[in-house]
């Protein structure tokens, strides 16, 4: 039996169904492809911004960090450090003292990495959706088949090939096409998860050193060439305690 013919043969109901898989397949493969594309540029935006980030880390003017960050707008990375390095900068345009402004940093950094996660995980659960009701979809159409298989049956009162042959086909191709739709769903969405998992880590390693780099507390030394003068003044002071005790 040929497709045209197979096609010939389905009901209303299994004509559903399969209208309903070939809908989802277009509009999985196009969040896949969105996702995909998205991601990409976010993944190369953000080792563009990574050097600039970096030389900030080591040393760098926070000014510099600010122009890096609006030239990486994609970045999930730059995202997160934006929000900590704004907020900084306007309390120290402000005139107040930037050091106190550490929980505010803070608040700032942990808001933005739960928005641009909740940015990346957008679509992931409609994309789970159809991964996991496809077959069912697909089983639905099967049931249906195997329905006008029987009928077929009974209408021609006899078992033979040719009255079952399009409620079965149309149940086998129910069936395919709802592991068909199913398989890229799944495929992807683990591989997004994994993704967004990685991308994660990045952006909370970014955040602690963004934080530990505006608010780092210097160590307090004893300078060098008072260190003989202050261990002469300990001995002093030890002699006299020796003498008053004889």
């Amino acid at each position: 039996m040929s497709l045209t013919q197979l096609l010939n043969n389905v009901g209303f109901f299994g004509g559903a169904v399969m209208a309903c898989l070939a809908v989802l397949s277009v509009f999985s493969v196009g969040l896949i492809w969105d996702k995909y594309r998205r991601f990409r540029t976010a993944w190369r935006e953000s080792q563009a911004f990574k050097p600039a980030f970096k030389k900030f880390v080591h040393g760098g003017e926070h000014q510099e960090l600010i122009a890096a960050v609006h030239k990486h707008p994609s970045s999930y990375v730059a995202q997160v450090v934006a929000a900590g390095i704004l907020e900084y900068d306007g309390v120290h345009q402000a005139g107040r003292d930037p050091s106190g402004s550490i929980e505010l940093v803070q608040s700032a950094v942990r808001d933005s990495l739960s928005e641009t996660l909740v940015q990346l995980k957008k679509g992931l659960g409609l994309l789970a959706t159809i991964g996991s009701t496809a077959p069912f979809i697909g089983l639905l159409g099967t049931v249906i088949g195997i329905i006008n298989a029987f009928h077929g049956i009974a209408e021609s009162g006899s078992g033979g090939m040719a009255s079952v042959a399009g409620g079965i086909g149309e149940a086998l191709v129910s069936t395919a096409l709802g592991i068909f739709v199913a398989i890229p769903a799944v495929v992807a969405f683990n591989h997004f998860t994994g993704k967004i998992e990685t991308f994660h880590v990045e952006m909370n390693r970014a955040a602690s050193q963004l934080v530990n780099c505006l608010f780092k507390i210097p160590e307090v030394r004893l300078p060098e060439a008072h260190v003989p003068e202050a261990k002469a003044k300990l001995k002093v002071s030890d002699a006299q305690v020796a003498h008053a005790a004889r």
